[in-house]
């Protein structure tokens, strides 16, 4: 069958889109109106989204709580949690679902035809059929409701999504987001906060609720896109057939408010939490956003993005620059924000004094003139255009399913009735804003859309101690004066709904409902794990040999390089610095480049020039491990030895001692880190407690946790008076780490790629100094801290860290099903379901280490009280085998995410460092795929050695910190 004769479609236009490698199709259902968008190419991770123009008129979070809730069984899959049950038992590579200020999304992707089918059909089902009618508790358990544990408790209020926002609500950044589309578009539905305001998210009601899905989930209300290598027709027909034709068209006012023009520029101040002793001063941030009021096409998108990258992004981009040297926040960011139905462009500075607004003003607007009238430098623009184009070419989404990332972008623009093709085809803008750098293109970007732009808000949001824990009092006291409002009756009325919702959370489906959830067997995966990619080699350079790492794959002539020096190089001490230096180099000037110049050099020579902290665990030896800073370089091959001079520039010729950009770095690196651990707590919490007991964890922290916070903070007090000492002791450190003989060399490209590469080092490692060779042993001990540190958040991350090896016990692969097992199951019911944590995590590694830790959780002992009882659930675990065969095929899926070419280069370095082998990841693949119940049960001890190793931390709530403080050694607040 073919796409034309289909009767219930209209095909509105098909054509070529070079740039997917495919055809774009673009159709309506006749009958309802429903929109379609169809990529069809060679791509077998194939994508399937549904999305409704959604438009909250408040706060209450409704859009937000009916993205959670439709996903909680429907009429052809009733049970409870039919989510959780795909992500437990589906080969999906994603599967999510979202919601944005003006849309809800659901979509997933598999690689697998009939596991995709199988998605669709769930997803479908659930949108248009929820059970949302059928059960209050639904809402109540997704959204909000009271409860108290009898009648002489106090009532509080719990629910997913309200204890999300709660966690939301606490991080400036999202503070400042949420003002400033406020500012902006104060008539509009983006006026609103579509996630929910905790202070109003009580306030929705249950019809309320309802209404909001009668009104906007409905097929002539939707945006259908599929994506890859499959029958279009058919799946047109198949939706037609199960689902689309069982409704008429319908008229629903869902378009998007467009907001008038402002004649004057307006001006909102918020303000965010901060603990009572955390200083108030040089922590505001002050931000200008400027409505871009015009008719976006390609060009003019990806020409605003290339503004944003010569005036903010690029380490010497002209605006940041000139905000910094004037002592204007330690963080400057900002950009095109192209996500709603008329972008902004906006400049951030974090870390600021408010009483800087007027100069931070008349600094932006100075440096724009001065720029429009006298031209960006072609040099910058240049690299602009290319490290964009580049970005676009190489599609690296990480395992982020490629398919998915073109769908959201299209929502860009067909939402507002636009083409949804518009964003996806960039090959003619880019031709034509080459030519335009000549032409002034880019200055009158500059005067048109941020200088002479008065549709704008200066939004500032500024510190308040201890804002978090008012709140909370002012709950208390609003829950105290409604509980007195109420009669014993009503007081027993809720004590009763929140029996009947736990009782209802820990009744099972029916064993005829969970069969209604399609499955695969576990005899349709393969039992072969992908082949590992590596061939470890070396190429001779000068007076040695150095190990080069070769990974084969076709990369569309991209060549991939990694130099890895090893950090063993450096005392235990100075390893801070070693992270510190990593953040450095590539953003300072070197002897031949300024600042501009090298940022420009690097985005128009090479796709990106990066470096990361990375340690690969020795799992021959307990906890072992080799540390290393690495740099990694992406460029085209025909500019590899130009980037491969660009790399030797930057590690032997940086201005180390340039003290005044060092300050610029470091005020920007702890702005950067504190954010960093603020919106992953749960991560940082998790990496203190393993720290505690592992020494490669211990590594982690102080390169990259809550003690490298600690030390940027010492390094910040400090730098005024010991400046030029910490230059010296960059320098010190660079010529211990990039020698010779301390080179590891990793390259992933095609066959030519690799040999041009294996050239191309060997020269360059011969410019490298050749080392003394002497090493460090990595000081380190085990030390059960078992912290508490206080943040600003009415919410916790609760994270308990053991170590099963040094109790006897070796790595099972069954572990990674018991992950899945506790995740989705036991750990999902009673953390997420039960007590209202956002997210709850189990996971464990092959050098022996396993964690526990909670996300965005309203509860602290309780949660910890639930992981201690794990070892006795698995004991006495029980599951048929469809329940195995589900949590077998969703650890399968975890394995066997589809990668690009670059990160099965990052997979074979791992597993050469680490000694992993295919006969090994084939060993454990078969101990998934043959998994029983008893496998589980037998792994119980290893669980209880991770409790009983006794490696406990909590990053949360003062309030809740303090209300336990004795299951912590030492209480302190993170952040400084």
């Amino acid at each position: 069958m073919k796409l034309e004769e289909l009767s219930n479609y209209r095909l509105i236009r098909r054509n070529a889109i070079p740039e997917l490698n495919g055809e774009g199709i673009l159709m309506e259902h006749i009958k309802t109106g429903a929109k379609f968008f169809l990529v069809s190419n060679d791509d077998d991770n194939k994508v399937f989204t549904i999305a409704f123009r959604t438009r909250p008129s408040d706060s209450t979070g409704v859009a937000h709580i009916m993205e959670h809730s439709v996903l909680c069984g429907s009429e052809k899959f009733p049970v409870k949690d039919p989510f959780v049950e795909l992500v437990k038992g589906s080969l999906n590579t994603f599967l999510n679902a979202m919601t944005y200020p003006d849309k809800t999304v659901y979509p997933v992707a598999s690689c697998n035809e009939q596991d995709f089918q199988n998605l669709m059909d769930v997803y479908m089902d659930a949108v248009l059929h929820p059970n949302i009618y059928k059960t209050e508790k639904i809402f109540r358990q997704e959204g909000w409701h009271y409860e108290a544990e009898d009648e002489n408790s106090p009532i509080t209020v719990n629910g997913v999504v309200y204890n999300e926002m709660k966690g939301a609500f606490s991080s400036p950044d999202s503070v400042l987001e949420r003002a400033t589309t406020t500012a902006l578009y104060p008539d509009t539905t983006y006026s609103v906060e579509s996630g929910g305001d905790p202070k109003d998210i009580p306030n929705l009601t249950y019809e309320q609720f309802l209404d909001f899905h009668r009104t906007f989930y409905h097929p002539s209300n939707s945006y259908i896109y599929l994506y890859g290598n499959m029958d279009m027709a058919q799946k047109l027909d198949w939706l037609d057939r199960e689902y689309l034709s069982k409704y008429d068209h319908k008229e629903i006012d869902s378009e998007i408010q467009y907001q008038k023009p402002f004649d004057e520029v307006r001006e909102l101040r918020v303000p965010y939490s901060v603990t009572e002793d955390q200083p108030t001063d040089h922590a505001a941030y002050l931000s200008l956003n400027m409505v871009i009021d015009d008719k976006i096409d390609s060009t003019l998108h990806i020409g605003l993005q290339v503004l944003e990258y010569v005036l903010l992004d690029a380490p010497g981009a002209v605006l940041k620059r000139e905000l910094v040297k004037a002592g204007i926040g330690d963080d400057i960011y900002g950009g095109y924000d192209s996500g709603m139905r008329q972008p902004y462009f906006s400049v951030v500075a974090k870390d600021a004094e408010e009483g800087q607004k007027e100069n931070f003003l008349r600094i932006i607007r100075e440096t724009l003139e001065k720029t429009a009238k006298e031209g960006i430098s072609r040099r910058s623009l240049l690299a602009g255009i290319n490290y964009y184009e580049f970005r676009l070419r190489e599609a690296d989404f990480g395992s982020f399913p490629k398919g998915l990332a073109y769908g959201l972008q299209c929502f860009d623009s067909w939402l507002y009735g636009e083409d949804p093709e518009m964003y996806l085809r960039y090959n003619e803008a880019f031709e034509y804003l080459k030519k335009a750098v000549d032409e002034g293109y880019f200055e009158g970007l500059i005067r048109r859309y941020l200088l002479d732009n008065r549709f704008a808000a200066v939004v500032i949001a500024y510190p308040e101690k201890n804002l978090d824990e008012k709140q909370d009092r002012e709950l208390a006291e609003k829950m105290a004066a409604y509980r007195e409002s109420l009669s014993a009756d009503e007081i027993r009325g809720i004590v009763d709904f929140a029996e009947e919702l736990k009782i209802y959370q820990e009744t099972p489906d029916s064993k005829e409902d969970m069969e209604k959830i399609p499955l695969l067997r576990r005899d349709q995966i393969k039992r072969e794990p992908e082949k590992l990619s590596l061939e470890a080699a070396s190429v001779k350079s000068a007076d040695r040999e150095i190990t080069v790492l070769k990974h084969e794959f076709f990369t569309s002539g991209i060549d991939y390089m990694r130099l890895l020096f090893e950090t063993d190089r450096v005392p235990s001490e100075d390893l801070p610095y070693v992270t510190f230096l990593k953040q450095v180099i590539g953003y300072i000037a070197t002897e031949k480049y300024s600042l501009e110049e090298l940022s420009d050099e690097m985005d128009l020579v090479t796709g990106g020039i990066g470096a990361d902290m990375v340690n690969y665990v020795d799992f021959d030896r307990h906890h072992e491990f080799r540390g290393f800073l690495a740099l990694s370089l992406k460029v085209l091959d025909e500019h590899l030895e130009d980037g491969m001079a660009l790399l030797e520039e930057i590690l032997l010729r940086s201005r180390l001692h340039d003290t005044d950009r060092l300050k610029e770095v470091l005020d920007e690196m702890k702005s950067r880190q504190q954010t960093k651990l603020n919106n992953a707590s749960h991560m940082a919490a998790a990496l203190r407690a393993g720290s505690y007991i592992a020494k490669h964890r211990g590594w982690d922290e102080v390169t990259g946790g809550i003690t490298y916070y600690d030390f940027l903070c010492g390094l910040s007090r400090d730098f005024d008076s010991k400046k030029e000492e910490i230059a010296d002791k960059l320098e010190e450190i660079a010529g211990k780490l990039f020698t010779r003989e301390n080179l590891t060399l990793s390259f992933t490209a095609d066959r030519d790629g690799i040999q041009h590469m294996c050239r191309a080092s060997a020269e360059f490692a011969a410019a490298l100094p050749k080392g003394s060779g002497r090493t460090f042993p990595f000081e380190w001990k085990e030390n059960l801290a078992n912290e508490g540190f206080r943040v600003p958040s009415q919410v916790n991350y609760v994270a308990r860290s053991g170590d099963f090896s040094a109790a006897g016990y070796s790595y099972d692969a069954a572990l990674k099903v018991l992950k899945v097992i506790l995740g989705y199951e036991y750990l999902w019911k009673n953390v997420r379901v039960k007590n209202g944590a956002y997210g709850v995590m189990f996971g464990t590694g092959r050098s022996g280490l396993g964690n526990f830790v909670s996300y965005r959780d309203p509860k602290l002992r309780e949660t910890d009280e639930i992981y201690r009882t794990v070892p006795e659930y698995m004991e006495n675990f029980e599951a048929d085998e469809r329940e195995m065969t589900k949590y077998v095929i969703g650890t399968i899926s975890d394995l066997d995410t589809p990668l690009a070419p670059q990160y099965k280069g990052l997979r074979g370095d791992s597993a050469y460092f680490s000694h992993v082998t295919d006969e090994m990841l084939a060993r454990e693949r078969g101990q998934v795929l043959d998994c029983t119940p008893e496998d589980i049960r037998r792994l119980a001890p290893i669980v209880r050695a991770i409790l009983e190793t006794g490696a406990f931390c909590t990053v949360g709530s003062g309030s809740a910190i303090d209300a336990n403080k004795e299951m912590f050694k030492e209480t302190r607040n993170l952040f400084q």
